[in-house]
């Protein structure tokens, strides 16, 4: 039994002797292997700050990135292309931020950007679709006046090759690129329309976007509808809504659902025609400035007339803006429609000297009767859902559209 006890013991010294060299082998090879890396790339590291938390300087920064293209350089069996990947670098730095709207926009998406909140880009004035179940880019309709609808392009059609380069519907965007161009230049669009296809050959020139639509409807209700507030909006609102006060609205509905918003200072612009001078129109909070103001610069040219403005969960940002606005400051106002959004945070679009871009997130803004907006949206006054059909397709048509009808039946009981 002795013997058995003293062997046991001295495999159990074996094994923890074992154990002990591999430890020490491994703490060895580990500081070895890091000072053979400092030496050859330097060292890197985030430095965790008193506070909990954790900051890099400039110069860390810097020696960080060079290290990993050292060694990207030495090691990487690919081809290096460096401007993809200081684009990519910069790019996740900023999403680093884990803010959805600050980004960072590299040149080309810059000049789409500037283009889009333009109202006007140069190509053929079309409005396209991906249809998925076919894969196909479908065309859902031309702009009056522009060059495909000169071309003879149709509603239906599906664009099959650019410049006889095929497409489908996946490939949309790398196609709608082909499309715009430089003013005077022409496409060659091969188009499939019943079966059979249709070469068209059509100059790209200057579009301009409308994004205000209008029409009296019944008991001289005016209509009008903003699907963005791209550049020069606040005027084309103007234009259209003085024309229909002028025919005789007794009531205006402003709809905007599924504007995602835009160009603030167009949505602002808007509010300026219903509010008196010096009325608060937005109040907005940054880093710098605990609170400012934004008023009515003029006299309203709106009065007395009830508004309704039609909202649903795709209605963000400048349309909330314009909702919280009125709602507050215009007293005949009704919110019809579902919650909104909840986007309460303006971003600053700064142009860097490259010609790409940086949006950053600066300031949040509330109503005039300081209502926060920002993740909570607004509620309407009169919650009212889409209606679906046999199919299960919600029903948009004018006609049969339940907000509409509620948006008219509530204006009515507000007429004089």
């Amino acid at each position: 039994m002795e013997d058995k006890r003293i062997k046991r013991q001295n495999i159990y010294k074996i094994i923890m002797l074992v154990i002990l060299t591999a430890t020490i082998t491994f703490m060895l090879t580990t500081m070895i292997m890091y000072n053979k890396f400092v030496t050859s790339y330097g060292s890197i590291g985030i430095k965790t700050n008193t506070d909990g938390t954790s900051s890099i300087s400039t110069t860390d920064l810097v020696k960080t990135l060079e290290t990993f293209k050292t060694m990207i350089k030495q090691k990487y069996i690919g081809e290096v292309d460096e401007e993809k990947m200081v684009e990519g670098a910069i790019k996740g730095f900023v999403e680093g931020l884990g803010d959805p709207y600050t980004e960072y926009l590299p040149k080309e998406e810059m000049t789409e950007f500037t283009e889009e909140t333009s109202s006007q880009y140069v190509g053929i004035g079309i409005y396209l679709t991906n249809d998925k179940t076919t894969n196909t880019i479908l065309v859902v309709g031309t702009m009056n006046g522009s060059p495909a609808l000169e071309a003879g392009m149709q509603a239906g059609d599906i664009i099959e090759k650019v410049n006889d380069v095929a497409y489908t519907g996946e490939t949309m965007d790398d196609a709608i690129k082909v499309l715009k161009g430089e003013e005077g230049t022409s496409a060659k669009v091969t188009v499939l329309r019943d079966g059979k296809e249709i070469d068209l050959t059509v100059t790209r020139k200057k579009i301009t976007v409308e994004h205000v639509s209008s029409k009296m409807v019944e008991n001289n209700i005016a209509y009008l509808q903003v699907d963005s507030f791209d550049s020069g909006v606040a005027e084309s609102f103007k234009k259209q809504v003085t024309e229909l006060v002028n025919k005789g609205a007794k009531g205006i509905i402003i709809d905007l659902r599924s504007n995602g918003g835009g160009i603030v200072s167009e949505a602002t612009g808007i509010a300026d025609l219903f509010l008196k001078k010096d009325e608060t129109i937005l109040i907005t909070k940054s880093k710098i400035a605990n609170e400012q103001l934004t008023v009515s610069k003029n006299d309203a040219i709106i009065t007395d007339i009830p508004v309704v403005i039609l909202v649903n969960e795709g209605t963000a940002s400048a349309s909330e803006i314009l909702a919280g606005a009125l709602k507050d400051k215009y007293p005949n106002t009704t919110i019809v429609g579902m919650k909104t959004y909840g986007k309460g945070v303006i971003q600053t679009l700064y142009s860097l000297s490259d010609g790409s871009g940086l949006k950053i997130t600066t300031e949040e803004y509330y109503t005039p009767n300081h209502n926060k907006i920002n993740k909570e949206g607004i509620t309407p006054d009169v919650e009212v859902d889409l209606t679906k059909n046999a199919e299960g397709k919600y029903e948009t048509e004018f006609d049969k559209d339940a907000q509409v009808k509620k948006a008219i039946e509530t204006i009515k009981t507000k007429i004089k």
